[in-house]
């Protein structure tokens, strides 16, 4: 790619932006905060004072940002990427875990001006995507993800494309979601285990070997008998509980049930009510542990 525009420079795009560099494209970035930039600016990027700005004449756009609301922001508006003057038929890249919805609006609105849109929301964590080895979750038109592979070859060991506009995030929700349960139940059977007098040590071994094990489900429960919630934050549950509503709101748009995953919400929101949303979301474990059994509804 001759210009690549990267928005969005949290833990996540910071690391994404940086293997970019690292791998010899030119990138213009854009951060909310700039001072976020400044390592990538010591490494050669330039930083715009706008996502308008940071667009102008680039021929593919990465964003990487929180939420529905801060993706808006920075592609909406007289100041968003799409009010900047684009190359013809640029990329644009949505690596954000968004809702299925915005993520189609999103993907037309960049359809309509010409560009060429890829839904990319990704899996692993910031140290993956320093190192190039993210899984990218594509919904995109397959002629517009092999013209994006040069671009996203740096970034990712596998790319996964699921078929059109959308059901990349419609994937990533999915999965998500399934985190969710997993890491609520897994922490409601730690609790257990505690209760009932079993060492969480050996419980929490035993786990990783067996059928229950999960990335998550192993690295959560670590964390939970460690205690060790406020440190290396990996995904807070403020982002957890977001990714359930959007993963929600999907399946009611779909008719289809998800009390597993509404129970999973309930869980989450009750460590926000703890004061825990800045922490590990591991510290879940503390909402199983407050709970006690006759509380609990058949």
């Amino acid at each position: 790619m001759k210009r690549i525009a990267f928005l969005g420079l949290g833990r996540m795009g910071a690391a994404m932006a940086a293997r970019l560099l690292a791998t010899g494209h030119t990138l213009t970035v854009y951060n909310r905060t700039p001072s976020r930039a400044d390592p990538l600016v010591r490494r050669g990027a330039t930083l715009a004072r706008s996502p308008r700005e940071a667009c102008d004449g680039a021929d593919a756009v990465v964003a990487m940002t929180a939420d529905d609301e801060s993706s808006r922001a920075m592609w909406l508006g007289a100041d968003g990427a799409l009010a900047a003057t684009l190359q013809p038929g640029a990329l644009t890249v949505e690596c954000s875990t968004l809702s299925h919805a915005w993520a189609l609006e999103l993907g037309r609105l960049a359809a309509q001006r010409g560009l060429r849109p890829l839904d990319c929301p990704v899996t692993g964590l910031p140290q993956a995507a320093a190192n190039g080895q993210l899984t990218l979750l594509v919904g995109a038109d397959a002629a517009d993800l092999a013209a994006a592979r040069p671009l996203l070859d740096a970034l990712a060991t596998r790319i996964v494309h699921f078929g059109a506009l959308g059901t990349g995030t419609a994937y990533k929700l999915i999965v998500n979601l399934l985190g969710a349960v997993q890491i609520a139940s897994a922490a409601e059977g730690l609790a257990l285990a505690e209760r009932a007098g079993l060492d969480p040590a050996v419980v929490v071994d035993a786990i990783a070997t067996s059928q229950a094990a999960s990335p998550q489900v192993v690295r959560n429960t670590r964390r939970m008998i460690a205690g060790d919630h406020m440190h290396d934050v990996v995904f807070t549950p403020v982002l957890r509980l977001k990714d359930v509503d959007y993963a929600l709101r999907l399946a009611d748009g779909f008719r289809i049930g998800a009390p597993f995953g509404a129970v999973a919400r309930e869980s989450f929101q009750r460590l926000l009510e703890l004061g825990g949303a800045e922490h590990n979301e591991s510290r879940v474990i503390e909402v199983a542990r407050a709970e006690p059994p006759s509380n609990r509804s058949l």
